[in-house]
């Protein structure tokens, strides 16, 4: 049985803890609150670039076959996924999550391209990077860390080796696997194609929710565009500029449900240990109390043994 000492130390502990706990819930939803703002204003831009590109092909200014970075291999040998995680636990089940997540998807798509040594991995994230790089995955890059700083610089370092690799002909297929912020409890696991560009606009539940599509453009509507120099240049500019804010928007997404995942967690924690404290309190009392009634009880008996005597 637990002596007086042993409760008393175990409440300052877990006091102790719950101060740590509330703490990091408040830095957690200040952080929170910076990563939405971020999301609110790039997820526009990163839309809105989709449908640019998605006018282009609608109007055959332009034919996607004759861009590499639309067209799809014959044959999806070697495939690469950046798998976007955090640098830090105490996120409830964040982390585990997304690799459970891809974990998934190499067993049921891609487990030909494991077995013949053809899938990379770009661990976005120290947690996902060790978690594979321990499990004997082939790790493309070093992207521990980032979120520390998160930074544009970041999605187009990504976004560079993705696109050099698919050109250069290492990789088939580019996916992009990670948590979006849908709100402050949930999020949403995400399995996106990134090269080749799909051919019709992906959209995400939250793009859906947002009334993000593929544009349409009505015949009345069509205007005759003069493109200088051509169209061809300007999507070559376009293109990788896509690409890159596709990477920040998810970076952005899976920060922002990273903090609100463990604004969540930590807050949890801060109930569990009131509930703790209670408990803790009771058997300190019922331990006092008994320990209280001991001595009375000897205090009697050695009374009435010294009346006896």
């Amino acid at each position: 049985m637990a002596t007086l000492r042993d409760i008393r130390n175990r409440i300052s502990s877990v006091k102790n803890t719950q101060q740590v706990t509330r703490a990091m819930k408040m830095v957690a939803a200040a952080k929170l609150r910076r990563a939405q703002e971020n999301i609110f204003k790039t997820r526009p831009y990163a839309f809105k670039i989709g449908e640019i590109i998605g006018h282009f092909k609608s109007q055959g200014h332009f034919d996607p076959n004759s861009h590499p970075l639309f067209v799809e291999h014959e044959q999806v040998q070697s495939v690469l996924l950046i798998i976007v995680t955090g640098d830090r636990g105490l996120a409830g089940a964040f982390n585990s999550n997304v690799i459970k997540m891809a974990e998934q998807t190499i067993e049921a798509v891609y487990a030909r391209q494991q077995a013949a040594g053809k899938l990379h991995l770009v661990g976005v994230g120290r947690k996902g990077h060790e978690y594979f790089s321990k499990r004997g995955y082939q790790m493309v890059g070093d992207f521990r860390g980032v979120f520390r700083d998160l930074s544009f610089g970041t999605a187009q370092k990504i976004g560079d080796l993705a696109v050099e690799g698919f050109l250069d002909g290492r990789w088939d297929e580019v996916k992009v696997i990670y948590n979006e912020f849908k709100n402050t409890i949930a999020q949403n696991r995400i399995v996106e194609p990134f090269l080749p560009i799909p051919e019709e606009h992906f959209l995400t539940p939250v793009m859906e929710s947002e009334g993000v599509h593929e544009p349409e453009f009505k015949e009345s509507l069509i205007a005759d565009y003069i493109f200088e120099p051509d169209a061809r240049a300007i999507l070559d500019v376009l293109v990788p500029r896509y690409l890159n804010y596709q990477l920040w928007r998810s970076l952005l997404e899976s920060n922002a449900a990273e903090q609100g995942a463990r604004m969540v967690a930590m807050d949890n924690a801060t109930s569990n240990a009131d509930e703790l404290l209670r408990t803790l309190r009771l058997q300190y009392n019922r331990a006092r109390q008994s320990a209280i009634t001991t001595e009375i009880l000897e205090i009697i008996s050695g009374a009435n043994a010294l009346e006896a005597s």
